[in-house]
């Protein structure tokens, strides 16, 4: 009996599932050497039984095997992990999703008295990204908090729309600390991965040494046929965004929560579905068609899915869950190049019959228009610079923190095309914003995240 076959557990398994068993394995090693992805593993779940695999070393070179039980840094996944700890949480009538977060985060001061717990996990609380993620002064969550969150400008009023925010889920887990009186590492492991039969593992020191061997992210560079290992090093403050390690298996754990009666003694049903519902107005421009309490919704597909990506260190993970027809994909890899890997992967399982989204790329339609005028100036997210200028031939011209200019397409609602702009996670397009009073240019939306003219937006 193969390794594979091992790992089926025990149900009626579908046609489609057999097909996947049979044939994913050389499909996924191809793909694996395709991208020149050292180490990976998948898991499916549907009709009661996981199918899991995995192949490579966990780092090149070392002839370490990845195991099914391996971790893999899974980066922004980390975030759905403590949306779910906080939902539990307000399951259990220790926090309210709309109530200010001043209540249970006093370090914010005046600035918590605007924003909710439904907005930070939804990101439209109006925090920027990335303030202060370098800075190793940053020794804990709540002097993180007071150092970088309370003193600065928000991108907008909160509830007004979605800017990708690390600090918004740093904030997310400084609430579970008060609530619970243990730190973020220990609330997460008490009241969600032992439940759920995870072994925690994480990328930094936390104060739970990790039994777990935990893969190394690598950066590949396809046009040098280059694979270096990556060992990036994550300020504590960003636990709560980014700091944990996970299998597939792992992922799929966590994914069943959103499947038929889920489990309902860690988060009653109604809970979950909440998790799965797209807030208003949070327009996830380049990431997704909305976005729950912790979860990106998919649904301009054949099936609803929901899920999360993750990037960190030179991995690259991804869950994605359709709870209606019972289907729940994650894929892990320590590589950059993960990110090819998995939309092709994706395609694989399409063309088995798995009624997964196809790769989500928003893509501008219609006719080039002219650029619009008033957009050059300066604009920011957090510690994201972005220069916007007019070129001498008519075009206008992009540059996000210090990168090489790239010349933007245009077409209708602002929409543009350019090429990779990494500062503002990879994305192929974009939008500029307006004020819809006055027509006024205020920002800049590339893969969710907004960058905005400075200017000092607290209310209304």
């Amino acid at each position: 009996m193969s390794a594979l076959e091992h790992k089926v557990n025990s149900g009626q398994i579908s046609d489609v599932s057999l097909q996947i068993s049979e044939q994913m394995p050389g499909v996924f090693a191809a793909l694996a050497h395709k991208h020149q992805v050292p180490g990976a593993q998948f898991a499916i779940y549907h009709h009661g039984s996981t199918i899991a695999h995995e192949i490579g070393e966990l780092e090149s070179g070392t002839s370490l095997r990845v195991t099914s039980d391996a971790a893999f840094p899974i980066g922004s996944i980390t975030k759905l992990f403590t949306a779910t700890v906080a939902m539990v949480l307000v399951a259990d009538g220790d926090a309210d999703l709309d109530a200010p977060i001043r209540d249970y985060v006093a370090e914010l001061g005046d600035l918590g008295a605007l924003m909710s717990l439904r907005q930070l996990l939804s990101h439209t609380s109006g925090l920027a990204e990335s303030s202060g993620m370098e800075e190793k002064s940053s020794s804990s969550i709540r002097h993180y908090i007071v150092e970088h969150v309370c003193d600065k400008d928000l991108l907008q009023p909160p509830g007004k729309g979605f800017s990708y925010s690390n600090p918004g889920y740093v904030v997310a887990g400084r609430l579970i600390e008060t609530v619970t009186g243990m730190c973020w590492s220990e609330a997460v492991e008490s009241i969600l991965l032992r439940p759920l039969g995870i072994e925690p593992a994480f990328v930094n020191p936390t104060g739970i040494p990790s039994r777990r061997q935990v893969a190394t992210g690598h950066s590949v560079n396809t046009v040098l046929d280059r694979v270096r290992p990556a060992r990036p090093q994550l300020v504590a403050a960003f636990t709560p965004a980014c700091a944990l390690a996970a299998s597939a298996v792992d992922l799929v754990k966590l994914g069943l929560m959103h499947v038929g009666p889920g489990r309902p003694e860690l988060l009653p049903a109604a809970y979950a579905s909440q998790m799965r519902r797209a807030v208003p107005g949070a327009d996830p421009f380049g990431l997704a068609d909305g976005w729950g309490l912790g979860l990106a919704v998919y649904s301009q597909q054949p099936a609803e899915w929901v899920g999360h990506d993750g990037n960190f260190g030179g991995a690259s993970c991804y869950v994605r869950v359709n709870p209606a027809d019972g289907w729940v994909v994650a894929l892990t890899t320590n590589a950059n190049t993960g990110v090819g890997l998995w939309r092709d992967f994706q395609a694989e399982l399409a063309r088995l019959g798995v009624p997964v989204n196809l790769p989500w790329i928003p893509t501008p339609g219609g006719p080039r228009t002219a650029p619009p005028r008033g957009c050059a100036g300066q604009y920011t997210n957090g510690d994201i610079q972005c220069t916007v200028k007019a070129g001498n031939d008519g075009a206008v011209y992009l540059s996000a923190d210090g990168e090489k200019f790239v010349r933007l397409n245009f077409y209708e609602d602002f929409t543009f095309s350019a090429p990779d702009l990494t500062s503002l996670g990879q994305a192929p397009t974009g939008r500029f914003v307006r004020d819809p009073a006055t027509g006024t240019i205020y920002g800049i939306h590339v893969s969710g995240r907004l960058a905005r003219r400075r200017q000092r937006v607290i209310s209304d």
